[in-house]
């Protein structure tokens, strides 16, 4: 396959991504070769591809490491929001990212080809895989209109201002209980917020006041808060401070001191095969990628669902997002790109929406009456809500035979049938995922960068079109399981620390980013910048 533009031929292949890649292939049963320069062999059967990750891509910076990639992509300077100055990760994060990436495009060509529509190659960069990853704050960066807390009366950038805030505040969680232990604390509904807080005495005007900010975090990777609030919670043992945010709705998790690397399973997805399908799929167009002819019904909000349906969407499936009726509330949250908030599009443009309430019997019969049509069917409903609904498994057999059925929650099976909220943070916390990406020195708390939510979200499009791969093979339908624990255990398992960046620039300014003319050939504009599809498929 071609070198990619900006690649240096002295740079060793990203080999972390390449053995990830290899390893998810081949706990799907198929064969994997590595060559010299890098390149992934892989045989089904009569099939063969090559799949070629490299550093840099399409993408004309002289990158040669993963802490190359992650200074000059943005990816320091998003993680390191909260400490006012660009932060390295610690991690292989955009390594891992690229491997499951590179699987993904792999499987998705060896789907086409079995329909009759072969691919040689795929190829796919770390760099791209880290602008994906940073999607949403690229947008919000580069959208027309300034986002929330950005700009002061004048109209000039306040991030700044809000960086050196949040690395010097002492109200930033994670939050430190009477005797000690270090915790953080999620709620999604500003009730359990209030109840919380009033319970421990703090003043409610400070708590109204905090709320913004809390729920803006996982948006703008900063959380300045009140020095008040912790104040309040050092007023309680752990203990009490658990079981009263429990009975108030919200969910207190002990920040772990280290990584379990070696829990949950070798693979971040559990798929298993169901009854036989009933109509084979159809081989893909020309133009819209591998995935083309396939239609995934979506219902799932928050960051890790929609960009899996966004992922299978770029790789060329139709997909048809569930919103309630009115639309999702999150389509007008600034910063504004044209009639959307531009977070918003990076992860839900080109999808199609069909507005049900799903409380209602009507709602829930056009869900079931779009999913008749579909091959997939993508939620991030909690588990035990979804026999109520209909939309299981079990029960959609009779409307779909042979679909796909995939589901991406919280903790998964690990933390038993009523785990408590398992989203980004939380899950950093619990896995001890927050340790490997605490800077040296500091104490442990997770990136407020979402880094659970990004490579959950990936991980269960890998597992959607291994799963339609498999029901081409075998004539199956298939069930898939994935969560945010489950992409948490793979980069605790992965580790490699990004270490010093070989004089590449540090991004210090996405806006700055996206205007550079290097990174031209994966960008697109559309009221701000968004990502291109991260791989380029040879017929």
């Amino acid at each position: 396959m071609s070198t990619a533009t900006g690649e240096l031929a002295t740079a060793a292949p990203p080999g972390l991504s390449a053995d990830l890649a290899a390893a998810h292939l081949r706990a799907l049963g198929h064969r994997t070769e590595r060559h010299p320069d890098g390149t992934l062999g892989l045989a089904s059967g009569p099939l063969r591809l090559e799949c070629r990750i490299s550093w840099a891509g399409p993408v004309a910076l002289p990158l040669r490491s993963e802490a190359d990639v992650q200074a000059a992509c943005g990816l320091m300077h998003v993680h390191g929001r909260r400490y006012g100055r660009p932060v390295p990760l610690g991690i292989g994060f955009a390594s891992a990212a690229a491997g499951v990436l590179a699987a993904t495009g792999a499987l998705a060509a060896l789907r086409a080809a079995r329909l009759g529509a072969p691919h040689s190659g795929v190829e796919v960069s770390v760099a791209q895989a880290a602008l994906l990853g940073i999607g949403q704050y690229l947008a919000a960066a580069t959208a027309d209109e300034p986002a929330e807390g950005e700009a002061d009366e004048e109209g000039e950038s306040d991030e700044e201002g809000e960086a050196d805030e949040a690395a010097a505040g002492p109200g930033a969680p994670p939050f430190v209980s009477l005797d000690g232990v270090r915790f953080e604390l999620e709620a999604l509904e500003a009730e359990g917020w209030r109840r919380f807080w009033a319970a421990l005495g703090a003043d409610r005007r400070v708590v109204a006041r905090a709320w913004r900010p809390f729920q803006l975090r996982y948006a703008t990777a900063l959380c300045p808060l009140p020095a008040a609030l912790a104040a309040a919670t050092a007023t309680l043992p752990y203990r009490q401070l658990a079981e009263l945010a429990a009975e108030c709705g919200v969910t207190a998790t002990e920040v772990a001191a280290r990584a379990t690397p070696g829990a949950g399973s070798a693979v971040p997805w559990r798929i298993t095969p169901g009854g036989r399908a009933a109509v084979p799929g159809r081989p893909p167009g020309r133009g819209r990628g591998p995935l083309d002819g396939v239609t995934v019904v979506e219902v799932a909000r928050r960051v890790q669902g929609p960009l899996a349906g966004h992922v299978l969407g770029l790789l060329g499936a139709r997909v048809v997002r569930v919103e309630p009726p009115g639309g999702d509330p999150l389509r007008g949250v600034p910063p504004m790109a044209g009639p959307v908030s531009a977070r918003f599009a990076a992860l839900n443009r080109h999808k199609e929406v069909l507005e049900a309430d799903l409380r209602s019997p009507a709602g829930r019969a056009a869900v079931r009456g779009a999913v008749a049509g579909a091959d997939v069917l993508l939620h991030s409903l909690a588990p035990a809500k979804v026999p109520a609904l209909g939309l299981d498994a079990d029960s959609l057999t009779a409307v779909r035979p042979g679909l796909v059925h995939v589901q991406a929650s919280g903790s998964g099976p690990e933390r038993g049938p009523g785990p408590p909220l398992g989203t980004d943070y939380p899950v950093q916390a619990y896995s001890g995922l927050a340790a490997l990406v605490t800077p040296p020195g500091e104490q442990v708390r997770p990136s407020l960068m979402t880094l659970c939510d990004v490579l959950g979200g990936l991980v269960c499009a890998e597992g959607a079109v291994a799963a339609l791969e498999a029901r081409e093979r075998t004539g199956l339908a298939q069930r898939v399981e994935s969560s945010l624990l489950s992409a948490a255990r793979l980069l605790c398992r992965l580790g490699g620390g990004s270490g010093p960046a070989p004089s590449v620039p540090v991004c210090s300014d996405l806006a700055a980013l996206a205007a550079d003319p290097r990174l031209a050939p994966v960008l697109d504009r559309a009221g701000c910048a968004l990502v291109r599809p991260p791989w380029t498929f040879r017929p």
